[in-house]
Protein backbone atom coordinates (compact mmCIF):
# COMPACT_ATOMS: atom_id res chain seq x y z
CA UNK A 1 0.00 0.00 0.00
CA UNK A 2 2.68 2.24 1.02
CA UNK A 3 4.50 1.82 -2.37
CA UNK A 4 1.09 2.40 -4.15
CA UNK A 5 0.97 5.61 -2.45
CA UNK A 6 4.53 6.23 -3.01
CA UNK A 7 4.07 5.98 -6.85
CA UNK A 8 0.93 8.07 -6.71
CA UNK A 9 3.16 10.71 -5.19
CA UNK A 10 5.84 10.75 -7.87
CA UNK A 11 3.47 10.96 -10.44
CA UNK A 12 1.59 13.64 -8.97
CA UNK A 13 4.87 15.64 -8.40
CA UNK A 14 6.03 15.04 -12.07
CA UNK A 15 2.92 16.40 -13.05
CA UNK A 16 3.08 19.22 -11.54
CA UNK A 17 7.33 20.09 -11.86
CA UNK A 18 6.05 19.48 -16.36
CA UNK A 19 3.23 22.06 -15.89
CA UNK A 20 5.32 24.40 -14.17
CA UNK A 21 8.11 23.78 -16.30
CA UNK A 22 5.51 24.24 -19.39
CA UNK A 23 4.74 27.88 -17.62
CA UNK A 24 8.02 28.94 -17.41
CA UNK A 25 8.89 28.13 -20.81
CA UNK A 26 9.21 31.62 -22.95
CA UNK A 27 6.92 32.82 -25.43
CA UNK A 28 8.86 32.25 -28.91
CA UNK A 29 7.86 34.51 -31.41
CA UNK A 30 9.88 34.14 -34.98
CA UNK A 31 10.44 37.35 -36.93
CA UNK A 32 11.80 38.86 -40.09
CA UNK A 33 14.24 42.08 -39.83
CA UNK A 34 13.07 45.41 -39.70
CA UNK A 35 10.15 46.91 -37.92
CA UNK A 36 8.46 43.55 -37.20
CA UNK A 37 11.47 42.24 -35.35
CA UNK A 38 12.47 45.42 -33.60
CA UNK A 39 9.01 46.15 -32.27
CA UNK A 40 8.87 43.21 -31.20
CA UNK A 41 11.82 43.23 -29.49
CA UNK A 42 10.89 46.12 -27.51
CA UNK A 43 7.60 44.04 -26.93
CA UNK A 44 9.46 41.10 -25.20
CA UNK A 45 11.69 43.95 -23.12
CA UNK A 46 8.33 45.31 -21.67
CA UNK A 47 6.61 41.86 -20.92
CA UNK A 48 9.56 41.23 -19.02
CA UNK A 49 9.02 43.98 -16.84
CA UNK A 50 5.83 42.08 -16.39
CA UNK A 51 7.21 38.77 -15.36
CA UNK A 52 6.49 37.46 -18.98
CA UNK A 53 9.33 35.86 -20.78
CA UNK A 54 9.72 36.27 -24.65
CA UNK A 55 12.47 34.60 -27.61
CA UNK A 56 12.10 36.71 -30.13
CA UNK A 57 13.60 34.55 -33.50
CA UNK A 58 14.94 35.91 -36.17
CA UNK A 59 14.43 34.70 -39.69
CA UNK A 60 15.94 35.83 -43.13
CA UNK A 61 13.11 34.66 -44.98
CA UNK A 62 9.54 34.52 -45.61
CA UNK A 63 8.83 30.25 -45.83
CA UNK A 64 10.76 28.79 -42.47
CA UNK A 65 8.19 30.87 -39.58
CA UNK A 66 5.62 28.91 -41.07
CA UNK A 67 7.31 26.10 -41.06
CA UNK A 68 8.66 26.36 -37.68
CA UNK A 69 5.77 27.45 -36.16
CA UNK A 70 3.65 24.05 -37.76
CA UNK A 71 6.49 21.99 -35.96
CA UNK A 72 6.02 23.54 -32.82
CA UNK A 73 9.17 25.26 -33.03
CA UNK A 74 7.70 28.39 -32.40
CA UNK A 75 4.68 29.14 -30.54
CA UNK A 76 3.73 32.18 -33.05
CA UNK A 77 4.74 34.40 -35.74
CA UNK A 78 4.87 37.90 -36.77
CA UNK A 79 6.09 38.66 -40.66
CA UNK A 80 2.98 38.19 -42.60
CA UNK A 81 -0.02 39.48 -43.93
CA UNK A 82 -3.69 37.86 -44.32
CA UNK A 83 -3.22 36.97 -48.19
CA UNK A 84 -0.06 35.98 -47.43
CA UNK A 85 -1.18 33.12 -44.42
CA UNK A 86 -4.29 31.76 -47.01
CA UNK A 87 -2.47 31.13 -49.45
CA UNK A 88 0.35 29.54 -47.10
CA UNK A 89 -2.49 27.78 -45.55
CA UNK A 90 -3.74 27.04 -49.30
CA UNK A 91 -0.62 25.68 -50.40
CA UNK A 92 1.12 23.62 -47.31
CA UNK A 93 -1.98 22.80 -45.33
CA UNK A 94 -0.79 24.12 -42.22
CA UNK A 95 -3.25 24.70 -39.18
CA UNK A 96 -2.48 28.57 -38.27
CA UNK A 97 -4.70 31.38 -37.76
CA UNK A 98 -4.46 35.35 -37.39
CA UNK A 99 -4.73 35.46 -33.70
CA UNK A 100 -4.07 39.74 -34.03
CA UNK A 101 -3.02 42.43 -36.24
CA UNK A 102 0.17 44.88 -36.20
CA UNK A 103 1.49 47.28 -39.03
CA UNK A 104 -0.42 47.56 -41.79
CA UNK A 105 2.71 49.01 -44.22
CA UNK A 106 2.90 50.83 -47.21
CA UNK A 107 4.49 49.56 -50.34
CA UNK A 108 6.93 51.44 -53.00
CA UNK A 109 8.91 51.30 -56.18
CA UNK A 110 12.71 52.22 -55.34
CA UNK A 111 15.56 53.07 -57.38
CA UNK A 112 19.03 54.00 -56.65
CA UNK A 113 19.32 54.71 -60.41
CA UNK A 114 16.30 56.67 -61.47
CA UNK A 115 14.77 59.83 -60.33
CA UNK A 116 11.58 59.30 -62.77
CA UNK A 117 10.22 55.94 -64.77
CA UNK A 118 10.80 57.72 -67.99
CA UNK A 119 14.81 57.44 -67.34
CA UNK A 120 13.97 53.53 -67.67
CA UNK A 121 15.80 52.05 -70.70
CA UNK A 122 14.79 49.38 -72.75
CA UNK A 123 15.78 45.85 -70.92
CA UNK A 124 15.94 47.40 -67.54
CA UNK A 125 16.25 44.88 -64.20
CA UNK A 126 13.07 45.12 -62.36
CA UNK A 127 12.85 43.00 -58.79
CA UNK A 128 9.79 42.52 -57.53
CA UNK A 129 8.69 39.82 -54.60
CA UNK A 130 8.64 35.98 -55.33
CA UNK A 131 5.84 35.21 -53.55
CA UNK A 132 2.74 35.02 -55.16
CA UNK A 133 0.70 37.17 -53.40
CA UNK A 134 3.18 39.96 -52.33
CA UNK A 135 4.39 39.19 -56.23
CA UNK A 136 1.08 40.72 -57.37
CA UNK A 137 1.10 43.81 -55.43
CA UNK A 138 4.20 44.15 -57.37
CA UNK A 139 2.92 44.22 -60.26
CA UNK A 140 -0.23 46.42 -59.62
CA UNK A 141 2.27 49.28 -58.56
CA UNK A 142 4.27 48.52 -61.87
CA UNK A 143 1.41 48.61 -63.95
CA UNK A 144 -0.08 51.63 -61.78
CA UNK A 145 3.27 53.37 -62.81
CA UNK A 146 2.58 52.99 -66.98
CA UNK A 147 5.39 50.24 -66.89
CA UNK A 148 3.35 46.77 -67.85
CA UNK A 149 -0.08 45.64 -68.59
CA UNK A 150 -1.67 42.37 -66.28
CA UNK A 151 -4.19 40.41 -67.75
CA UNK A 152 -8.11 41.95 -66.79
CA UNK A 153 -9.33 40.68 -63.35
CA UNK A 154 -5.81 38.66 -62.25
CA UNK A 155 -5.99 41.80 -59.51
CA UNK A 156 -3.17 40.79 -56.35
CA UNK A 157 -3.09 37.53 -57.76
CA UNK A 158 -1.25 38.58 -60.72
CA UNK A 159 2.02 36.90 -61.44
CA UNK A 160 4.70 37.17 -64.12
CA UNK A 161 2.74 34.88 -66.74
CA UNK A 162 0.09 37.74 -66.56
CA UNK A 163 1.70 40.23 -68.00
CA UNK A 164 0.02 41.08 -71.17
CA UNK A 165 1.95 43.90 -72.26
CA UNK A 166 5.78 45.08 -71.63
CA UNK A 167 6.92 47.63 -73.86
CA UNK A 168 10.39 48.37 -72.47
CA UNK A 169 10.89 44.61 -72.28
CA UNK A 170 11.56 45.37 -68.99
CA UNK A 171 13.89 42.11 -67.15
CA UNK A 172 11.19 41.21 -63.86
CA UNK A 173 13.71 39.36 -61.37
CA UNK A 174 11.59 37.59 -59.00
CA UNK A 175 13.12 37.45 -55.57
CA UNK A 176 12.39 36.74 -51.50
CA UNK A 177 11.02 39.87 -50.33
CA UNK A 178 13.19 40.60 -47.49
CA UNK A 179 16.24 40.62 -50.19
CA UNK A 180 14.62 43.36 -52.51
CA UNK A 181 16.24 46.40 -50.53
CA UNK A 182 19.68 44.74 -50.75
CA UNK A 183 19.13 44.29 -54.86
CA UNK A 184 18.64 47.49 -55.41
CA UNK A 185 22.17 48.34 -56.25
CA UNK A 186 21.93 45.63 -59.22
CA UNK A 187 18.58 46.87 -60.40
CA UNK A 188 16.89 50.04 -62.02
CA UNK A 189 13.88 49.26 -59.81
CA UNK A 190 12.36 47.44 -57.08
CA UNK A 191 9.23 46.87 -55.43
CA UNK A 192 9.91 47.50 -51.68
CA UNK A 193 8.91 47.70 -48.65
CA UNK A 194 10.14 50.99 -46.21
CA UNK A 195 10.93 49.12 -43.10
CA UNK A 196 13.64 47.13 -45.38
CA UNK A 197 14.54 49.89 -47.31
CA UNK A 198 14.97 52.01 -43.88
CA UNK A 199 16.81 48.90 -42.12
CA UNK A 200 19.20 48.48 -45.40
CA UNK A 201 20.15 52.24 -45.52
CA UNK A 202 20.36 52.17 -48.97
CA UNK A 203 18.34 55.35 -49.68
CA UNK A 204 15.38 57.46 -47.86
CA UNK A 205 12.72 54.93 -47.19
CA UNK A 206 10.10 57.41 -48.08
CA UNK A 207 11.99 57.99 -51.76
CA UNK A 208 9.70 55.65 -53.41
CA UNK A 209 8.88 56.75 -57.11
CA UNK A 210 5.46 55.10 -56.20
CA UNK A 211 3.39 54.11 -53.43
CA UNK A 212 0.64 51.56 -53.11
CA UNK A 213 -1.46 53.53 -50.41
CA UNK A 214 -1.98 52.30 -47.08
CA UNK A 215 -6.03 52.05 -46.51
CA UNK A 216 -6.09 48.58 -46.60
CA UNK A 217 -5.93 46.76 -43.62
CA UNK A 218 -6.25 43.26 -45.33
CA UNK A 219 -2.60 43.46 -45.81
CA UNK A 220 -1.39 44.19 -42.26
CA UNK A 221 1.21 42.58 -40.60
CA UNK A 222 -0.70 39.55 -38.15
CA UNK A 223 0.83 37.73 -35.00
CA UNK A 224 0.08 34.01 -36.27
CA UNK A 225 -0.32 30.99 -33.48
CA UNK A 226 -1.43 27.20 -34.41
CA UNK A 227 -5.23 25.91 -34.07
CA UNK A 228 -3.96 24.39 -30.68
CA UNK A 229 -2.57 27.17 -29.06
CA UNK A 230 -4.29 30.67 -30.42
CA UNK A 231 -5.69 30.66 -27.03
CA UNK A 232 -2.44 30.43 -25.07
CA UNK A 233 -3.61 33.46 -22.68
CA UNK A 234 0.44 33.96 -22.77
CA UNK A 235 0.24 35.07 -26.69
CA UNK A 236 -3.10 37.21 -25.62
CA UNK A 237 -1.03 38.80 -22.76
CA UNK A 238 2.20 39.51 -25.37
CA UNK A 239 0.02 41.34 -28.20
CA UNK A 240 -1.85 43.25 -25.82
CA UNK A 241 1.57 44.58 -24.79
CA UNK A 242 2.32 44.84 -28.11
CA UNK A 243 -0.57 47.08 -28.78
CA UNK A 244 -0.73 49.23 -25.83
CA UNK A 245 2.97 49.92 -25.29
CA UNK A 246 4.52 53.39 -26.11
CA UNK A 247 7.99 52.18 -26.53
CA UNK A 248 6.77 49.84 -29.16
CA UNK A 249 4.85 52.64 -30.71
CA UNK A 250 8.24 54.73 -30.48
CA UNK A 251 10.01 52.01 -32.65
CA UNK A 252 7.64 51.07 -34.80
CA UNK A 253 8.35 54.80 -36.34
CA UNK A 254 11.87 54.75 -35.98
CA UNK A 255 11.84 51.78 -37.88
CA UNK A 256 9.78 53.57 -40.33
CA UNK A 257 12.40 56.38 -40.38
CA UNK A 258 9.90 58.64 -38.59
CA UNK A 259 7.66 58.80 -41.60
CA UNK A 260 4.06 58.46 -40.66
CA UNK A 261 2.90 58.33 -44.37
CA UNK A 262 5.00 54.49 -44.36
CA UNK A 263 2.72 52.67 -42.45
CA UNK A 264 0.11 52.88 -39.91
CA UNK A 265 -1.36 50.76 -36.87
CA UNK A 266 -3.67 48.60 -37.71
CA UNK A 267 -5.39 47.78 -34.47
CA UNK A 268 -8.19 50.34 -32.68
CA UNK A 269 -6.61 53.08 -31.16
Amino acid sequence: MKIKYLFASIVAASSLLSSLHASAAALRIGVVPGAYADSVQVAAQEAKKQGLDVDVVEFSDWTTPNVALANKDLDANYFQHQPFLDNVLKSQGFRLKSVGVGILANIGLYSTHIKQFSELKDGSKVAIASDPVNQGRGLLLLQKAGLIKLRDGVGVRGTVRDIVANPKHLEILELEGPQLARALGDVDLAQGYPHFIAAAKVLDPGAALLFSGKDDSHYAIRFVARDDNAGDPRLARFIRIYQTSPAVKAQIRKSYANNDKLYSLAWPQ
